[in-house]
């Protein structure tokens, strides 16, 4: 289900009334903080009124893995899911901006981020993530330039979000244990 359209379908049968891209915004910036087993997707629709069947969380369940396995691989082409480019330019920047805006809300999320801790790469990369949340399309706007820029934050975005993975994401045991050998 890695496909906007597909997760929006699900989203609304359940009653959500946000914008899709938010939700998997804070699953990713979930899943920056936490294990995938740890993040009860639910839980992130943030709407106490949605009791999704288990048909809706298992595909919530499978969103879920499907997004780390992309986040965590470089080469597989994560993408953050957004409206497709037939849907109007300004509907498009409105659901980018949910999205860093769910990533943010994601990234925050059950454990406390001491960006101070955090390189100064991922510093940039929250505060760009954080001015991308107002991100519109103003009347009069030059359409073919503007679609070269969305093109170009899509870009950062994805790029960012794996960034920030790849720095936060809580490492399996095995894998720190093998991370101290010498060879």
């Amino acid at each position: 289900m890695q496909q906007y359209s597909d997760l929006a379908t699900v989203l609304s049968s359940l009653g959500y009334r946000d914008d899709a891209a938010a939700f998997h915004g804070a699953l990713c910036g979930a899943l920056c903080r936490q294990k995938p087993e740890e993040i009860d997707p639910v839980a992130l629709l943030d709407d106490d009124e949605i009791n999704p069947d288990q048909h809706a969380r298992a595909e919530l369940r499978q969103m879920c893995e499907q997004t780390v396995s992309a986040l965590a691989d470089m080469q597989t082409g994560f993408m953050p899911l957004l409206p497709e480019d037939e849907v109007g330019l300004g509907d498009r920047a409105r659901s980018l901006g949910a999205w860093c805006e769910g990533f943010l809300y994601g990234l925050a999320g059950r454990i406390k981020l001491d960006l101070r801790q955090c390189t100064d790469e991922v510093r940039e990369i929250v505060k760009d993530f954080t001015q991308f949340t107002r991100a519109s399309l103003d009347a009069g706007d030059d359409l073919e330039v503007e679609e070269g820029a969305y093109a170009e934050l899509v870009e950062y975005i994805r790029v960012g979000a794996q960034l920030v993975y790849m720095e936060l994401h809580p490492r399996p045991p095995a894998a720190a244990a093998q991370s101290k050998t010498l060879h």
